[in-house]
């Protein structure tokens, strides 16, 4: 605990101790306020990004086809995404879950059981462009502005091997991690990606397509312990904004939970 408790207490002084900034955010329109320059966020990126890599408890997927694919299809969104000043690193995790996940700075983390879910690249360019989104917004920097910078140094010692029974274990701290955005910034990376997606020219309805299947996927799977996932959006409610996005239209269907046989 202690070791924790340094920490927070130095990255406390590096934000203090920049220059505190206005920056336009092209993805919300509106200046924000940022204690965190640019340069400070790909450091710190790159710092989990390579405590990840290096952790005995992860492996990087070791199929080069597959690491291509998220590689090209990545490429393809950055391309068109806002924010030109980072450049975007992506890797796939060899592990089962399907899930994905940004880090500061651009480092995108896609987990193996995701890539073998999508039936297509359009579907795989919708969740990387959802995440490319979050590194557009610098979603993970206002979080730890706005106090969650415990959670965030959790993780850091966590995936470097710092202080595993202090902080809890590996799978649990990248929960936080990819639980830790709020319902505002979900909706507004989906529409992000939406409009990456289109740029890029990907079919943006596979992001419908793929949502309906992690909606499957979490409907069952196991209850899980993480009380983050209460503030975390319904994927029902991530359908019917990503459909009223595309077309400006749902249906009664879009505001259930369940199929409509499955209410009979």
């Amino acid at each position: 605990m202690k070791n924790i408790l340094v920490l927070y207490i130095i990255l406390l002084g590096v934000l203090l101790s920049g220059c505190v900034t206005q920056e336009y955010n092209t993805a919300t329109g509106k200046q924000d306020i940022m204690f965190v320059s640019t340069e400070k966020e790909i450091d710190m990126g790159r710092s989990i990004a390579k405590s990840i890599e290096n952790n005995p408890d992860i492996e990087l997927d070791p199929d080069p086809l597959m690491t291509e694919r998220v590689i090209n299809v990545g490429n393809r969104i950055a391309s068109v995404a806002d924010r030109k000043e980072v450049n975007y690193t992506f890797r796939v995790i060899d592990k089962d879950e399907v899930n994905a996940f940004a880090l500061p700075g651009g480092y995108i983390f896609v987990y193996r059981g995701l890539v073998e879910k999508v039936d297509s690249d359009d579907e795989l360019a919708s969740i990387i462009a959802h995440e490319i989104a979050h590194v557009v917004a610098r979603h993970s920097i206002k979080r730890l502005q706005g106090g969650l910078g415990y959670n965030i140094l959790q993780i850091l010692m966590v995936v470097s091997g710092t202080s595993g029974r202090d902080a809890g274990n590996v799978d649990k701290a990248l929960g936080q991690l990819m639980m830790s955005y709020s319902r505002e910034d979900e909706a507004l990376a989906d529409r992000l990606a939406v409009r990456y997606l289109k740029k890029a020219g990907f079919n943006p309805w596979a992001m419908v397509d793929f949502l309906e299947k992690l909606k499957e996927v979490h409907r069952d799977a196991p209850i899980r312990p993480y009380t983050s996932y209460r503030s975390h959006p319904n994927i029902a409610d991530r359908i019917r904004m990503v459909k009223q996005e595309l077309s400006g239209e749902v249906d009664f269907t879009d505001y259930m939970n369940k199929p409509v046989e499955q209410l009979r």
